[in-house]
């Protein structure tokens, strides 16, 4: 069985960071990844919010500039899904392609945006279909846009769609909101904004782009259909922690708790990015949680 100082569980902006500061420290570390390097923002065909890029950058290349970095310090990576985690003197990592030892671990496996479930949604997501309006919404200016919510996240998604948007649609399951009473009277208040109450998204519309929505109140059963440009999804996010919750601490939604130095309830486990909790959810809030993840696991193998 192979044994590293570092394993780190996650190839997004989060781990990619972490394994650049570890390779950097000089600790033996390895990145498992299960699939593409960059995590969400992979999905994003060009982000502007991130420094150092003023003309913006597709999240792909991001994601494929971030792990060529980290390799070019020594960093070891495996394509491989991980099964479980195992404590004791050292931790156990197993994997789709075998297990691994390591001194300390960083998780950053991020979370999901729960999806709606209905056919045609992973066809056009990112043809109009969006789950983060602070990444997209400035692509719908001055077009008819919905929400699907009735959350914090949603309410806030709406509100900042109306900056760009000529309308935008609030559609939710229920006949009322459950977001905050001061989020709740600024989107009543506001002139854009506009709400389906009791009804639910069964179908998307549209070929290469999205061009509307099949709806059904589940108090009637009436069906109508909704022309809109763009869609975001603000129904939750899942955690990815599923392979920690046994030995971590987590919340109630999953998501692994840490203090401030990104330590968790494990000694030698670190988490960063958007696995952890109260997380902003932004890349270059996973980058400052992965350097810090870093700095931790590196001073806990040394006094170890």
């Amino acid at each position: 069985m192979d044994k590293y100082d570092v394993i780190i569980i996650g190839g997004g902006p989060a781990g990619l960071t972490a394994g650049l500061y570890i390779s950097r420290a000089g600790l033996k570390s390895l990145l498992l990844e299960q699939g593409m390097f960059g995590g969400q923002m992979v999905n994003a065909a060009l982000i502007e919010n991130y420094p150092g890029f003023p003309e913006g950058i597709a999240g792909s290349e991001l994601g494929t500039l971030m792990h060529r970095q980290a390799v070019r310090y020594g960093l070891e990576v495996v394509i491989a899904e991980v099964i479980g985690v195992t404590g004791g003197q050292f931790y156990i990592v197993s994997t789709t392609e075998g297990s691994f030892e390591g001194a300390a671990i960083i998780v950053a496996t991020g979370s999901e945006y729960r999806k709606l479930g209905v056919a045609g949604e992973e066809r056009l997501s990112g043809r109009g279909i969006s789950y983060c309006a602070t990444c997209d919404g400035f692509f719908f200016r001055d077009m008819e846009v919905a929400v699907v919510g009735g959350g914090d996240t949603a309410i806030t998604d709406a509100l900042e769609l109306s900056q760009n948007a000529r309308k935008v649609y609030v559609i939710h399951r229920r006949d009322q909101l459950r977001a905050g009473q001061v989020l709740q009277q600024r989107a009543f208040d506001h002139p854009k904004l506009e709400f389906i109450w009791s009804t639910v998204v069964e179908d998307v519309l549209g070929g290469k782009m999205l061009e509307g929505l099949k709806l059904r109140n589940v108090k009637t059963e009436r069906q109508s259909t909704l022309e809109v440009n763009g869609l975001f999804v603000a129904v939750g996010l899942m955690p990815n922690s599923q392979s920690f919750s046994s030995i971590l601490e987590v919340d109630d939604a999953g998501f692994i708790v840490t203090d401030e130095t990104m330590a968790t309830s494990a000694a030698g486990v670190f988490a960063a990015g958007d696995i952890r909790r109260n997380s902003p959810r932004q890349i270059a809030a996973a980058v400052g949680d992965g350097a810090t993840a870093a700095m931790s696991a590196f001073k806990y193998v040394k006094e170890q």
